[in-house]
């Protein structure tokens, strides 16, 4: 396998090799990134219940309790991954995808079938099976997507997370644009869109995501500076959308055009796989081989138990105090960030938000919530490179981010709902990559697929305590206060003030239990973390400025001999 470098002016593809440059392109490292990418893209629909959790309460006739524990079986299933984790330690990632995909069919159609009346009198029990089963979908996804980019970009985990992890924050966006355009406003159309949409994704990619030989690259991080900037032009110009089409109705030809422009964008980044399958096909034409120096897994520790960075079994990495530290900040911190998400609709409902507006928060949570992964994953990244400053502390500034976002939910203002929106949709998405990047780097990438589902399994306890047992229950005692006993719908500030202290609370504690994994972990995170990944690179460099070289004395011997050429000539 060969690295990118500068390609010679005069390399080029012949019109006979573009079929053999295509299967390059196709089953090339860069190439599986894209389809990653495109896959992540369609796997957020859990973000969406805000959107469509009306027509279930319709339909089921049910209190905002019974609702919440609808939730709770959403949560449950999107982070009960331990099937998938367990599957994917003998399974290629084909079989978690194809899998996922068929999950992901059937729980959100026959939560179609459900709202639509093609069931006559669906159950609540008929609702939790089927929106756990097409929630677990995710898992098989994000299993087979996230553990395959860790293991092919080894060394730069934090900034591949986040921009994995940061498509599927936008996945709600591009699904809110989609579905207007096909369906136009009805949200029961949306649950069918998620049912047929990301199983397609998964389907037509199903061959090229999967673990390729890690080819060492001394400019990968420009690459991924390069699809961030991709990334970053879609957030912001979806985030355009949601200020312009609450000011301007777009007709069914317009939503069609942004449908047409989030498809370009979506599309930038295989321009950028191809760019760098290019550079590495003129370097193979000149027969310039730099190979891959081969990484042998981290050595076992003499000791029974492992240093942190080494590979643990999953024992050893279940029943160790760090993981213990970083389950509880996922039970309370992302179990908190998911409660309010969940009762987003509720919660703008209670404070007299019209629908279209509650709308545009939810957009506004899910482009966010990739500005959150995305900040996230490439400035801890940056920010442990030049200042060794630890992931775990990183953690703990973005939960007393997110208590920020609960108090303003507690105690609102005019407008104050969109600040919210945005700083809990952001420390939503913080947290996630930096959860899933500390899991590789304390316990080793071994048993990695396992390790981060059984840490992720946490958030549905949360949000089930946080959601089910606090704020349903609380909202339901301030609705019959409101409207009388019976009622299913509360309004007033007072709705969520209770719940929502009571998370604000819980959040600044678990923000201080972090501090105790951020002093457990301060001789670790002060060294070099990927020391052997970086080995390799400077042993990589060295050859690229041994190639460069060598190549421009060739390029001066060829002038040199033409010059002489001429001369004769003359």
């Amino acid at each position: 396998m060969i690295v990118s470098a500068t390609p010679s002016s005069n390399a080029g593809i012949g019109s006979g090799e573009l079929g053999s440059f295509v299967r390059q392109v196709v089953a090339g490292r860069w190439f599986s990134l894209f389809a990653s990418f495109l896959v992540m893209a369609g796997a957020g629909g859990v973000y969406l219940f805000a959107y469509y959790s009306r027509d279930i309460k319709t339909t089921l006739q049910c209190d905002q309790t019974t609702l919440n524990k609808i939730g709770f079986y959403k949560d449950l299933g999107s982070n009960v991954g331990i099937v998938a984790g367990l599957l994917a330690e003998v399974a290629p990632t084909w079989v978690l995808l194809l899998i996922g995909a068929a999950l992901n069919f059937v729980g959100y159609f026959k939560i179609w079938q459900g709202v639509t009346g093609k069931i006559v009198n669906p159950t609540v029990a008929y609702f939790c099976f089927y929106i756990m089963v097409g929630a677990n979908s995710q898992n098989f996804a994000n299993t087979g997507v996230l553990v395959t980019c860790v293991k092919n970009f080894p060394e730069r985990r934090g900034v591949m997370l986040g921009l994995a992890k940061g498509f599927v924050g936008l996945s709600g966006a591009i699904m809110t644009q989609i579905y207007t355009a096909i369906y136009g406003d009805d949200t029961r159309s949306l649950i069918l869109l998620l049912g047929w949409l990301p199983s397609l994704i998964s389907l037509i990619f199903i061959s090229t995501i999967r673990e390729i030989k890690a080819v060492k690259h001394p400019n990968e991080f420009r690459v991924f500076v390069h699809f961030l900037c991709v990334s970053v032009i879609l957030a912001l110009f979806l985030a355009a959308l949601v200020f312009i089409q609450k000011r301007i109705r777009f007709d069914q030809s317009a939503h069609a055009a942004v449908v047409a422009a989030i498809a370009s964008l979506l599309l930038l980044p295989l321009l950028i796989a191809i760019r760098e399958e290019i550079v590495l096909w003129n370097l193979n034409k000149r027969t310039i081989g730099i190979h891959q120096p081969q990484t042998s897994p981290n050595p076992p520790s003499s000791s029974n138990k492992p240093s942190r960075g080494e590979d643990h079994t999953i024992p050893q990495a279940i029943f160790s105090a760090d993981m213990l530290i970083l389950c509880i900040t996922m039970l309370i911190g992302v179990g908190a960030s998911l409660t309010a998400i969940d009762n987003l609709r509720q919660i703008g409902e209670s404070h007299g938000y019209p629908s279209e507006t509650i709308n545009s928060l939810i957009v506004l949570v899910s482009i966010f919530n990739f500005t959150g992964r995305i900040f996230s994953g490439f400035v801890s990244d940056i920010l442990l490179e030049k200042f060794k400053f630890p992931r775990p502390l990183m953690l703990t500034l973005v939960l007393l981010v997110s208590c920020i976002g609960h108090l303003l939910v507690a105690f609102p203002f005019n407008d104050s709902l969109y600040i919210a929106s945005i700083v809990i949709g952001f420390s939503l998405g913080a947290q996630v990559p930096l959860h899933f990047a500390m899991i590789s780097e304390l316990f080793g990438l071994k048993h990695y697929s396992t390790l981060f589902n059984f840490g992720q399994l946490f958030c549905p306890i949360g949000s089930y305590i946080l959601n089910v047992m606090v704020t349903g229950r609380l909202y339901d005692e301030m609705a019959k206060t409101t409207t009388g006993i019976g009622g299913l719908h509360c309004e007033g500030h007072s709705c969520y003030e209770q719940s929502f202290v009571i998370l604000a609370g819980l959040t600044f504690f678990v923000a201080l239990v972090s501090l105790i994994l951020v002093e457990r972990t301060r001789e670790f995170y002060k060294g070099d973390i990927y020391k052997k990944f970086r080995e390799d690179m400077e042993s990589l460099k060295t050859k690229m400025e041994f190639y460069t070289l060598d190549e421009k004395r060739t390029r001066i011997g060829n002038l040199l001999v033409d010059k002489h050429s001429i001369n004769i000539k003359s």
